[in-house]
């Protein structure tokens, strides 16, 4: 692809004054994967290398918080594509990252992504929350901070998801047992203790790849300190980890009962961020979700 002759320039500045070394651009070529922004691998004369996100100008706190969560990330000790630099240049926003080659996995690399979840869920905050907002695929994520775990699901998760799909026109059945879900979630959390464990987000296996050498790389977080069961819980949404991953898991960390409940109330965030971004297609998973939570003895 070509880039303007402005945004090549910054894209070039930007990487030579953060690496310190010279960097120009001999090549762009697109590299598919993403649906929201447009991405390119930067190569230049001396064969290094380098991934970009290109989008309007409005999207650069996105990828300043994208940034963030992947230092986050990095200093758990998960493998994550390095952030390199980020900028804005004639009306783009960009955010250039180390350049990985990614493939699947082997049932021993995602036994090994297990372990290294459950070890970075060793990672614990002072509180429920992140010290900056930051977004969910296209959504705005609130964080602001909860001493509760019950709070924190009702007020920064399930609240604004609801809010936000009233305004998209999805009204009736759903924001009723909505309202009553969130009004469950105290009984559906009841003994159950939750820290603030550093969560990736947004964990399903569209985000998560292989090294070569089978090292497991995780990418594109909504960074927060939480219940680690979310994370866990949205691995198994979306085509899910194969059975190696959850037996990684559990080598480093156990999974406590009630949790395949607290799975579905965790999920929920998710599928309806889903319906808010993809449209009336997951109403009726919503809906189930939502009535399963509410059933008696549940």
């Amino acid at each position: 692809m070509t880039l303007s002759p402005a945004l090549a320039e910054a894209l070039a500045a930007a990487v030579s004054g953060a690496t310190g070394r010279p960097f120009r651009i001999a090549r762009a070529a697109p590299v598919g994967g993403g649906c929201i922004h447009q991405s390119l691998a930067l190569e230049g004369p001396d064969d290094a290398r380098y991934f970009a996100k290109l989008n309007d100008a409005r999207f650069a706190p996105a990828f300043a918080a994208e940034a963030d969560g992947l230092l986050a990330l990095a200093a758990a000790g998960m493998r994550v594509p390095r952030p390199v630099a980020q900028g804005e240049c004639a009306g783009r926003a960009f955010l250039v990252l180390e350049f990985l080659a990614l493939g699947e996995g082997s049932d021993a690399a995602h036994r090994e992504l297990g372990r290294r979840l459950a070890r970075q869920h060793a990672s614990r905050g002072p509180h429920f929350g992140w010290a900056r907002d930051n977004y969910l695929g296209l959504t705005p994520q609130a964080n602001a901070p909860c001493a509760s775990w019950v709070e924190f699901w009702q007020t920064r998760r399930l609240v604004p998801q609801l809010a936000l799909a009233r305004t998209n026109g999805h009204d009736g059945r759903l924001q009723v047992l909505g309202a009553q879900v969130v009004d469950a979630v105290p009984r559906l959390l009841t003994g159950h203790d939750a820290m603030p464990a550093l969560l990736h987000g947004d964990l399903w296996s569209g985000n998560a790849a292989f090294l070569r050498n089978g090292t497991p790389v995780v990418f594109d977080p909504a960074v927060y300190y939480g219940d680690p069961e979310a994370d866990l819980a949205m691995t198994e949404l979306f085509g899910g980890f194969p059975e190696s991953f959850y037996e990684g898991y559990r080598e480093v960390r156990a999974i406590t009962a009630g949790y395949r409940l607290r799975r579905i109330l965790y999920n929920l965030y998710h599928v309806l961020n889903h319906l808010n971004l993809f449209g009336g297609g997951y109403l009726p998973q919503a809906e189930r979700m939502m009535a399963r939570l509410l059933e008696p003895g549940a």
